[in-house]
């Protein structure tokens, strides 16, 4: 049974860190589906935000793993993260203005920028609730849409 996991590792920022823990995922056959990486305010390290679906045994073999790595120092998942993904979405200038506004608004959303030419919307939101948006959103045929992956935090800390 696929199970949806969110992983937060803590790493030292040093070269070759993200290849060796994506190269667990990739010889275990798991895809990751979001990644994002970023360094940690006034220190040496790195968070990593890994978003990817299997089964308890493949994933709790990764987590196992990921916690031999050396240069990994913390390994969080679901339970002990708050997670939030950001949404782009671009309409052409001709859209319903308020009809995509009123639905951003329910989605933690507003209007970012409007020109002759487009209109740009901003959301920030859990993942489940972006799928929710973009599937409301689908009827105003939205021009572009990217996506920044998913964002966590440690939240008993």
């Amino acid at each position: 049974m696929q199970i949806k996991r969110i992983i937060t590792v803590t790493v030292l920022n040093e070269h070759g860190v993200l290849s060796r823990i994506s190269g667990l995922f990739a010889g275990r056959g798991y895809n990751i589906e979001s990644l994002s990486v970023a360094p940690i305010l006034d220190s040496n390290l790195s968070r990593i935000t890994i978003a990817t679906k299997g089964d308890d045994k493949v994933l709790e073999q990764i987590l196992k793993q990921l916690h031999k790595l050396i240069p990994v120092l913390k390994v969080l998942e679901d339970e002990q993260i708050i997670e939030q993904e950001s949404l782009l979405v671009k309409f052409n200038a001709d859209c319903n203005l308020s009809a995509i506004s009123t639905l951003f608004n329910g989605f933690n959303g507003r209007l970012l920028e409007a020109n002759e030419k487009c209109s740009i919307f901003i959301a920030c939101d859990t993942h489940a609730r972006i799928n929710t948006l973009l599937n409301a959103l689908k009827i105003h045929k939205p021009k572009d849409i990217t996506r920044s992956g998913i964002l966590a935090i440690e939240s008993n800390n």
